[in-house]
């Protein structure tokens, strides 16, 4: 039997394939979004969103029927036809689920494809027995195979990029999501068409339903109520969409809030008011349980010139490495923050004992000394680590706290790398660094400093050669504070760089005092500290500064002690080569007690070399050996075109040793104390008036 079709309804079967297509499309990302939602809220969305996709591919389906038209009257069973949409509704449930999944597999997506496709197909061959044609229709198997694998296909196509383009923040998503509809429109009208195909009409077959629906006015309500459906669900998904994406963005945000209030931004670690939260915890369960818990407190050392050196990028990874090492040398439950800068807190629960304490600091120390890191890196800094416990040490969370602190500083004054357990001595200790720490800032404005000079002589002993000039504070309620414990605090604290900058221009000052006085102008040596040496304008400030109080370079001579040359030895070459180019002259402070290789003391070509005190004793104290050692250094700065000075000389056996020696310059107390600028200033006089 000869069929035919009706143009206008076939096209509007494929701009409803289309648009379902896109529907669909929609409401996979609208359920995507609510993906923090309750289960019922997204199983409704699924149900009411395959009910509106149902309806759309159903109603492709059967517009395109309606275009088909045989020489003899055609219906369609009402039964059979409501079977046919209930499958498409079915279908269109399960492609929703399958797409929605958190993982959509390869498998799913076959499974899925094979189980919608079969669905569809299911669909349109419900919807053909509803003509109860009479003889059947015979279905050819070539073409019938063909509609079966063109639904299958489109299924697993459908499924693929319904799932791609699930995320509405895509770039151009409406584009794409369109495109994808007019292929999936082309790719559902194929499967009918191919379906259609496949069915052969006897010649004097019968429509057993020709009696039912009219058909006309069947296509024209089945066209605007599926429009109208899949229309107003588009509207629905959008608006919900824009409403859930809000609720998703203020989700977020409070999350973000609530990490930023809670976790260390750089490590994600518990921050400081965190754990402040799990200490309170811990000791409630401590008084209750009567158990011990530690905290130990840790300072990186070496930190602060990884940073002010490499810059804060390098330093930030510095600190991000660590943290993530440090929780793998604790216990799984213990508490690992960080406090800010390079300060982080271990609180461990439920010691048994101190030993306990001991063992874990001991762990910490080992694994970061000795450790292997997935990342393979070094890890250039260590750890000193203090330890308070509880109850022993405190019972609210500043003291125990403070008293960890405290523990940690004296763990770095024991030599660093290393950990000590919290004794009450070491309050009396912080107290009194505290104390110097605002001693040192109000030193400078309250005019507390002063600048002593120490004589140095030529090697005969006699003959003035210079000096050197040596801090003094003298706080009204501290008194006179030894170099020795406020110099360490001043570099720990920063406030070195300042100090020093007065330093070299207090001694500028002098130095210009003593020339209008028509004194002879003297060679005045400055110490630089290892924070200064990492200002990377400490040349060009240094420069700056003597030309203000108007004396010459060459009057002032730089000492870098060895150890903190030997630190960064190509930078301390290049801050050499920067001084010496400005006329300044360097020497390299307590030779002997660092780690100097002969190469790096032979670029370092400085001025001269001053040999620790340790050494100038030892001429006494260790007889020939003492004077080996020291000849030996003499002998080597003398091949390097170098000066000696010895310091420290405080008897005439060692001042009689170096001068056969051919010492160039000595200090010491035996040859002339520090004094204070005016009376160096007389003792320049002196010298003249003898000359």
């Amino acid at each position: 039997m000869q069929s035919s079709y009706n143009f206008w309804l076939v096209a509007i079967s494929f701009v409803v394939a289309t648009l379902a297509s896109y529907t669909a499309l929609d409401l996979t990302g609208r359920i995507f979004l609510l993906a923090s939602a309750s289960a019922r809220l997204r199983h409704a969305w699924r149900a009411g969103g395959a009910a509106a996709l149902g309806v759309g591919i159903w109603s492709m389906h059967f517009i395109a029927m309606l275009a088909f038209s045989l020489p003899i009257p055609l219906g369609y069973d009402a039964v059979t036809t409501a079977l046919s949409l209930g499958l498409a509704i079915g279908a269109s449930y399960l492609a929703l689920c399958m797409t929605t999944q958190v993982r959509l597999t390869p498998g799913r997506l076959l499974a899925g494809g094979v189980l919608m496709g079969l669905g569809i197909a299911g669909m349109h061959y419900t919807g053909m027995a509803a003509l109860q044609m009479t003889p059947g229709i015979r279905y050819q198997p070539a073409w019938l195979a063909g509609s079966l694998v063109i639904a299958i296909g489109a299924s697993s196509a459908a499924l693929w990029m319904a799932r791609v383009l699930s995320k509405d923040e895509q770039r151009h998503v409406v584009r794409k999501r369109f495109a994808a509809a007019l292929v999936m429109g082309v790719a559902i009208s194929g499967m009918h068409y191919a379906g259609m195909a496949a069915a052969g009409f006897a010649p004097d077959a019968v429509c057993g339903a020709a009696k039912g629906v009219d058909a006309a006015w069947l296509a024209t309500s089945v066209i605007l109520l599926t429009f109208a459906i899949l229309i107003v669900t588009l509207m629905l998904s959008r608006s919900g969409a824009r409403a859930t994406f809000l609720i998703s963005a203020v989700s977020r945000l409070n999350g973000q809030i609530l990490r930023l209030a809670t976790l260390d931004t750089l490590t994600g670690l518990p921050n400081r008011s965190t754990l402040t939260e799990r200490i309170e915890r811990a000791l409630i369960n401590a008084r209750r349980q009567r158990s011990l818990f530690a905290i130990l407190f840790m300072d990186l050392d070496g930190f602060k010139t990884i940073n002010d050196s490499l810059g804060h990028s390098a330093g930030d990874a510095v600190l991000s490495a660590f943290a993530q090492r440090l929780q793998q040398c604790v216990r799984a439950n213990d508490t690992v923050a960080r406090l800010g800068g390079d300060e982080f807190v271990v609180l461990a629960e439920n010691l048994g004992s101190r030993e306990d304490a001991s063992a874990l600091a001991e762990g910490v120390l080992e694994r970061m000394r000795r450790g292997t890191w997935t990342d393979s890196q070094p890890l250039q800094v260590m750890p000193s680590i203090g330890i308070a416990l509880y109850p022993h040490d405190g019972d609210s969370v500043e003291t125990l706290l403070k008293h960890a602190d405290a523990a940690m500083y004296e763990a770095k004054r024991a030599g660093r790398s290393t950990y000590r357990f919290f004794e009450r001595s070491m309050n009396e200790a912080a107290v009194r660094t505290l104390q110097i720490q605002n001693a040192l800032h109000d030193g400078l404005a309250a005019g507390h400093f002063s600048v002593h000079f120490q004589p140095k002589f030529y090697g005969g002993g006699d003959s003035l050669a210079g000096a050197e000039a040596l801090i003094r504070l003298h706080h009204p309620q501290l008194g006179e504070l030894a170099p020795l414990e406020f110099i360490p605090v001043a570099e720990r604290s920063g406030q070195i760089v300042q100090i020093g900058y007065w330093v070299a221009r207090e001694t500028c000052r002098r130095i210009r005092g003593w020339i209008d006085q028509g004194l002879p102008p003297m060679k005045v040596a400055i110490n630089l500290s290892p924070r200064q040496l990492l200002e990377p304008n400490l040349v060009t400030t240094m420069l700056e500064i003597v030309k203000a109080e108007g004396i010459a370079c060459e009057q002032i001579m730089f000492e870098i002690t060895e150890t903190v040359a030997m630190q960064d030895a190509p930078r301390t070459i290049e801050m050499i080569r920067a001084f010496q180019a400005s006329g300044f002259e360097i020497a390299i402070d307590d030779f002997g007690t660092g780690y100097s290789s002969l190469a790096y003391l032979q670029r370092f070509r400085v001025k001269q070399l001053k040999i620790d005190r340790f050494f100038t004793n030892g001429l006494d104290e260790h007889g020939p050996e003492g004077s080996a050692i020291v000849s030996a250094i003499i002998a080597l700065a003398h091949s390097l075109e170098m000066d000696v000075v010895a310091e420290g000389v405080e008897t005439e056996s060692q001042l009689d040793m170096l001068r056969s020696m051919m010492c160039d310059e000595m200090q010491g107390f035996l040859l002339g104390k520090p004094v204070s600028a005016d009376d160096f200033g007389e003792l320049l006089r002196g010298r003249m008036l003898a000359a």
